[in-house]
């Protein structure tokens, strides 16, 4: 029963009970008194009372029920709040576990970028000392002569340089001296092979660089080790700029 059914009720029950009262009344000749009393009992007492018991448990239980719904309501706004809390939260621990892992990994790369590009500089390196290793031995092997065929000097080159770095040595020497190991280059004075410049650079290889082609390869050799890596790496930088 709604709170309107209920005070209804009550207001048709006080008036049943002014309307008998006013009956009584004219019985006994006092009326108005009457009349008064009642009219003060049924404004002072309560509406529940007024109700019969077994509408007063509809009542109650109707009054209960709308606690229930509204305490319901309540929790249930809560709930919200705190999930939505939850929610931002785990978002936001989310991400900064995302940032943390990228950052990770960004390093670990970083690092693992940085080892191989050491490792390859250490094996380039081995490699470039045990050419000029090879070099140094075998320059000595060849008897100075007063000249050198272009066929005489080719040997040498073969017996000096490594296999599979002889075809880009022979492409640079081509190219800067069509091996001539007494070329000179008029306009800048390079001299030599691989056209050192300037040309007393080979006396790093020996003093005999100005006659000895053996001290020529020698140098040329260790030149190219050191500034590209091998004979190909030279060869593959003077491709892409005419010059090394």
């Amino acid at each position: 029963m709604s709170r309107i059914s209920v005070r209804g009720f009550a207001v048709a029950s006080a008036t049943a009970v002014t309307a008998v009262g006013s009956v009584i009344g004219v019985a006994s000749g006092s009326t108005a008194q009457t009349n008064n009393d009642f009219e003060a009992t049924a404004a002072g007492t309560t509406l529940l009372a007024d109700i019969p018991a077994g509408q007063q448990v509809e009542v109650q239980t109707a009054s209960l029920t709308q606690q229930a719904e509204t305490m319901a309501i309540a929790a249930d706004t809560s709930a919200k709040k705190d999930a939505e809390e939850a929610a931002r939260k785990a978002a936001a621990d989310t991400a900064i576990a995302k940032k943390q892992e990228a950052a990770e990994q960004e390093a670990k790369a970083a690092k693992e970028a940085k080892a191989a590009e050491e490792a390859k500089e250490r094996e380039e390196a081995e490699k470039a000392a045990s050419r000029s290793k090879t070099a140094a031995a075998s320059a000595s092997d060849f008897a100075v002569q007063s000249s050198y065929s272009v066929a005489e000097v080719q040997a040498m080159a073969r017996q000096m340089i490594p296999a599979d770095q002889f075809q880009c040595f022979s492409n640079i020497v081509n190219h800067e001296s069509t091996w001539n190991y007494k070329a000179v280059n008029p306009s800048s004075g390079a001299y030599g092979l691989v056209q050192a410049l300037p040309g007393t650079k080979m006396a790093s290889a020996g003093a005999d660089w100005q006659t000895n082609p053996a001290t020529q390869i020698k140098w040329g050799l260790n030149y190219m080790d050191d500034r590209y890596g091998s004979p190909c790496g030279a060869w593959s930088f003077w491709q892409a700029n005419n010059w090394y």
